[in-house]
């Protein structure tokens, strides 16, 4: 609870509203207004004249004074915002103010984190949360979520504002789950070296906001709408120690791009009826809205053949000797995903392999995630298996293919996070080491398509970091002499409009997605014209363009939010 003179409101600790002098309880929300203590066991808020906590039982005695949201006195020291963040805020920040935001609340703190520090010397304490906050802050940063304040031992951050993303409660579950894997290994260390069991819960949940004014050092203020900030936090107090626990409304909007189990209602203070809580406990089965849309049915696949000849027509130049390139370009949500799908079915009906990745918006700052997705998905390695499990299914692939791989093991097992303790990776420049892995993926590129015809499909290329952009650059390069088809979903109509051999050799450019058309101009599939939508091979260029006509039911049925199933929140920027 926060006072401030004598006649100023009383703002409300859990979710900001301000109160009239002498008010007992938050006319927004509900919750008291008066010193608590929180149990240091099950979070609960007690008078704070109360020794045992009235829910559990627990001995409150170590918290006396304290206040509800309150830690050890604490101010962690300021964490610098990533510069492409702090590029967004400043051009979002003008039109901001008083601005009603979708938004997903994010809270994080320690368990009884009072004992705890009784137990340490203060500069130890301090050191420990120093880390701590540390940890948050890159997590939430991680997914372009904002810090919006600390709460003595622990955080609230806020995703979808300053900086808008319709997919903000996937950006924050995946944010969730990165912590809780960040800091179940912190805990492990703390176990080790101090003895203490720190555990740490979250709380998510999702609603409106309205946007107060940003200052000049990006400083930020937000006032809730109803019960968006509230319910956060009491989700939070909920939640089993390791734990993230959700509202209906999060889980709504995270269904099938990530894993929730069903808790049931549960009484909730400041809410007028039981709410159904969710604990997120991983990632889910669906990789973006297409496989959302199959789950609940697709529409008919109407007025598309033209294109599906053409890319049939590719098909069968690649499997005569002649590789192909194919870029297809539209307009959002007219249908490019759909088309790749139903094209990638009629492959699988003839036995032809197919390799398939997509840009992720809340992944653009994490490098080669899309990559690791394709070779992953390649080397039949999923998240259940272990570490051996994984480097027995990658070596056995490598070496059917070609034994001469033996001597690469070490370098792509480190690559997909697997590292072989008994055989580790040889240390060597980055530069070095990235010329090495684009040598790597070019050569089983080749071997494999010496074994069979295969089709690589890339989705969203707006959406990739660039150092994918290299690795697509590098499997366009790689296609030469080979019989496969490369398909990419998401190329800039400047960069595919009138794409045409050029003398000069492809040069991939880092970053610049033009460097991609370079090598697409290059390869087998010339001339590649642009009339439409497909830019592919054929006497007489692209055969139609993808229009506002096709599949207008099914991109209805898409619903907003973008994402994908990955990995990366779990192990880490480059992790299984």
């Amino acid at each position: 609870m926060e006072q401030g003179t004598p006649n100023a409101p009383l703002a409300c600790s859990s979710c900001g509203h301000p109160n009239r002098e002498g008010a007992r309880f938050c006319g927004e929300c509900g919750a008291s207004l008066e010193a608590t203590r929180r149990c240091p066991a099950c979070g609960s808020e007690n008078p704070s004249e109360q020794r045992f906590c009235d829910e559990c039982g627990s001995k409150l005695e170590a918290q006396a004074g304290a206040s509800p949201a309150s830690a050890p006195a604490f101010t962690p020291t300021p964490v610098e915002l990533p510069e492409h963040l702090t590029r967004k805020i400043r051009d979002q920040a003008a039109g901001l103010a008083g601005e009603r935001k979708q938004v997903t609340v994010l809270f994080a703190d320690v368990m009884g984190s009072m004992e705890l520090a009784e137990r340490l010397d203060a500069e130890q304490w301090r050191q420990i949360m120093e880390r701590f906050f540390a940890i948050l802050c890159e997590g939430v940063h991680r997914f372009e979520g904002t810090v919006d304040k600390f709460t003595g031992d622990g955080i609230m951050a806020l995703f979808g504002a300053p900086i808008a993303h319709e997919d903000h409660a996937q950006r924050a579950c995946y944010a969730a789950l990165h912590l809780r894997e960040q800091l179940a290994s912190y805990a492990a260390e703390i176990r080790r070296e101090h003895g203490l069991n720190f555990s740490v819960r979250m709380g998510l949940n999702s609603g409106d906001v309205v946007v107060g004014a940003i200052g000049a050092d990006l400083t930020m203020e937000y006032t809730a709408i109803g019960h968006t900030v509230g319910m956060a936090q009491r989700m939070e107090q909920l939640a089993a120690p390791g734990a993230a626990y959700l509202t209906e409304n999060t889980a709504s909007l995270v269904e099938g791009y990530l894993a929730l189990t069903d808790l049931g209602e549960s009484k909730v203070k400041g809410a007028s009826r039981p709410l159904r809580v969710y604990e997120l406990t991983g990632v889910g089965a669906a990789r973006g809205r297409l496989d959302i849309s199959r789950a609940r049915g697709f529409s008919s696949f109407v007025g598309r053949a033209d294109e599906l000849r053409a890319l049939d027509d590719a098909l069968e130049q690649a499997a005569a000797g002649q590789p192909q390139v194919i870029g297809i370009v539209a307009d959002a949500g007219v249908g490019k995903s759909r088309l790749c799908d139903v094209f990638m079915q009629r492959c699988r009906a003839k036995g032809i392999a197919i390799y398939h990745t997509s840009g992720q918006a809340h992944a653009m700052s994490i490098p080669l995630l899309p990559v690791l997705q394709l070779m992953r998905d390649y080397f039949d390695v999923t998240e259940l298996d272990s570490d051996q499990t994984a480097r027995e299914r990658i070596a056995g692939k490598l070496l059917l293919l070609d034994k001469s791989f033996s001597e690469d093991l070490p370098l792509i097992f480190e690559f997909l996070a697997v590292p072989d303790p008994e055989r580790p990776s040889p240390h060597m420049d980055p530069e070095v080491r990235q010329r090495r892995l684009l040598d790597i993926t070019k050569r089983l590129t080749r071997a494999q398509s010496d074994r069979e015809q295969g089709v690589t499909v890339f989705e969203d290329l707006h959406w990739l970091d660039p150092a994918s952009e290299v690795f697509l650059a590098n499997q366009v390069e790689a296609s030469q002499g080979t019989r496969l088809v490369v398909a990419v979903d998401g190329c800039r109509r400047s960069h595919a409009a009138g794409l045409a051999p050029r003398d000069r050799s492809a040069r991939a450019i880092a970053g610049d997605l033009e460097g991609v058309q370079d090598c697409c101009r290059h390869r087998g599939a010339l001339p590649l014209r642009s009339r439409g939508g497909i830019c592919g091979p054929g006497r007489d260029g692209a055969r139609g363009g993808i229009g506002p006509g096709s599949s207008r039911a099914d991109a209805r049925s898409r619903p907003g939010g973008g994402g994908a199933r990955e990995r990366d929140p779990r192990p880490g920027a480059a992790g299984r």
